[in-house]
């Protein structure tokens, strides 16, 4: 619940120095109501291990900040390529091209732009400036019983932001959540999960083999987090892509539910259908889409969530 004595507190009275580390937000993201219980406020961090072909989140995974650039914006003015200090950019009689390898997003070709067709992936806050951002919508948060909910991105990959931030929301009274991969080291998760009350726990493959070829990562210690995370009897909602060509098998959804019914703890199971919204992404980045795949059938999702349900799992298709 919101501690409204607290509030009119500043950030620095509440977490002292600590208010002012920084780190890199692609996103903030108000009135979110499928990640978490409730109205709630989805801060989106930068970085990620896992390289998922699929993902809808391009601008997230690396921990570098990168310009995203809109073709259909762009005048082919020229500015960008005077004030780049990199000799980045370049304009041919086809396009303007930013050589990647070479830019260093220090934002000079963002600023000069005029027709916005050049912005920052993600933007430096503090957690201070963070707070004050989530702050703004406790009402909500108080009258639908919501809160705020850390994504990415992996937020194990900036793990001392995220804790700063999430200790910050406690304090303030705002149920927090985190989504996350479980990929990266215990002591590291296990020092977010003291200012967490609910996790959303993203499962992608039980194969090891399978699982490494596509995603680039083993998934030893993403189980293995799993179920330090349920031991520890912290509520835990799984989540699991349905994948075209990856993982949409029944045998596969069997098998991730004879794994999750060994484990305590876990609240419900959320499918979540492939899709292809983050696809123009791709190119704003300079990347090709990893893809090719077709958003599952509604039957087929249905004969799934039937599959997890027979598990003894309250299990939901969004």
């Amino acid at each position: 619940m919101i501690n409204h004595g607290q509030d009119t507190k500043s950030i620095t009275e509440l977490i002292g120095n600590e208010s002012k580390t920084s780190g890199l937000v692609f996103d903030i993201e108000r009135y979110a109501i499928n990640d978490g219980p409730g109205i709630r406020t989805l801060v989106f961090l930068k970085g990620c291990p896992l390289r998922c072909p699929w993902c809808d989140n391009p601008e997230s995974q690396s921990l570098l900040n990168e310009i995203i650039y809109t073709a259909a914006n762009c005048t082919r003015c020229g500015s960008c390529i005077e004030v780049c200090p990199n000799n980045a950019i370049s304009m041919s009689a086809e396009s303007v091209t930013t050589d990647r390898l070479l830019c260093r997003a220090c934002g000079k070709c963002v600023a000069a732009c005029p027709n916005n067709a050049r912005k920052l992936a993600a933007q430096s806050m503090s957690v201070d400036e963070v707070l004050e951002e989530v702050k703004r919508d406790a009402l909500y948060y108080r009258n639908s019983g919501g809160g705020v909910t850390l994504s990415g991105g992996e937020v194990l990959c900036q793990d001392v932001f995220a804790a700063q931030i999430l200790a910050g929301c406690h304090l303030l009274g705002f149920h927090t959540a985190i989504e996350t991969t479980g990929y990266g080291p215990w002591p590291e998760l296990c020092r977010l999960l003291e200012y967490v009350d609910l996790v959303l726990f993203d499962i992608k493959h039980p194969d090891d083999a399978c699982h490494r070829a596509v995603t680039g990562v083993s998934n030893e210690i993403i189980f293995q987090n799993l179920k330090r995370i349920t031991d520890m009897g912290k509520p835990t909602i799984a989540r699991i892509p349905v994948i075209t060509g990856f993982n949409d098998s029944e045998g596969t959804m069997q098998d991730i539910a004879v794994i999750l019914q060994d484990l305590e703890g876990i609240l419900r199971v959320e499918l979540l259908p492939y899709h292809r919204y983050g696809v123009g992404k791709y190119k704003k980045l300079g990347r090709t889409y990893g893809w090719d795949g077709k958003t599952p059938e509604e039957s087929q999702m249905e004969d799934f969530r039937l599959v997890f349900q027979a598990h003894g799992f309250n299990t939901s298709v969004n």
